[in-house]
């Protein structure tokens, strides 16, 4: 009989431990799914909205929460190179490789990501565009040796405003309402990108939700894209008599008798 108590007791406390400690969940909605360009693109801005919705297993928080959206898109290969001065003459001394790198990283968030939760954990969760670039699995890790070029990479690409780090990007609408709007300049690539949407309490993750959309060509521009990536032979002999062509008419009008 106190075997079976025993027993009973332990199933009962385990079923309690294997109840969820937090109960906050995400739901998100993205003001487009797929952004259009055409010839007259100079860039546009989309939005995300979340609303955390909140159960009675839902504990009170200390503070109030905080919210990162991270934006990643295609992935490229891309390589940095030092460049150093031999009197008039500059020449490439290193280089290093990042493979599957996002061409375009975009994290806003309602306060400094630094200061919503510890770095050692911020860096396991890759919440920071240092805490992205700076991972292991996107270029060789050579003991500290391979920083400059890490940073190099983020000031390269924040110059043509495709790696952007906003902490005042999302804002609080209501406590349990936030919305982010999220700038892609003309210069984004085309491709799938994904949206992380990361809330925070009192120093912890709570809650983590994914969604994407696309950035498509649309009009003459991606037929042509699709003849150069289908055809590029025949695309290329039709562009070298097209010059050909344009170069004789303009050769007869212009002539001199």
């Amino acid at each position: 009989m106190k075997r079976r108590a025993l027993a009973g007791f332990g199933l009962a406390l385990g079923l309690c431990s294997a109840g969820p400690a937090a109960a906050e969940r995400l739901v998100l909605s993205l003001s487009a799914n797929e952004v259009a360009i055409g010839s007259n693109y100079t860039g546009t801005r989309l939005v995300v909205f979340a609303v955390i919705e909140r159960d009675s297993q839902s504990v009170a928080r200390a503070g109030p929460y905080e919210a990162v959206v991270t934006v990643r898109g295609p992935r490229e290969a891309i390589t940095v190179r030092r460049k150093e001065a031999l009197g008039p003459v500059w020449f490439n001394r290193s280089q290093q490789k990042f493979v599957q790198i996002p061409a375009f990283l975009g994290v806003f968030s309602s306060r400094r990501v630094q200061e919503s939760m510890s770095d050692g954990l911020r860096r396991r969760l890759r919440i920071g565009i240092d805490a992205i670039v700076g991972a292991p699995e996107f270029t060789l890790d050579r003991g500290g040796e391979d920083e400059p070029f890490r940073a190099a990479l983020v000031r390269l690409k924040g110059r043509d405003g495709l790696y952007v780090e906003d902490p005042r990007g999302v804002a609080f609408v209501t406590p349990d309402f936030f919305r982010a709007p999220i700038p892609l300049p003309a210069t984004a690539p085309v491709g799938n990108y994904e949206v992380e949407v990361t809330l925070i309490a009192d120093g912890v993750m709570l809650a983590r939700r994914n969604a994407s959309f696309e950035l498509v060509k649309i009009g003459i521009e991606e037929q042509i894209t699709e003849a150069a990536r289908d055809r590029g032979l025949v695309l290329g002999l039709v562009t070298a008599a097209m010059s050909l062509l344009f170069g004789w008419i303009a050769s007869v009008i212009f002539r001199r008798d």
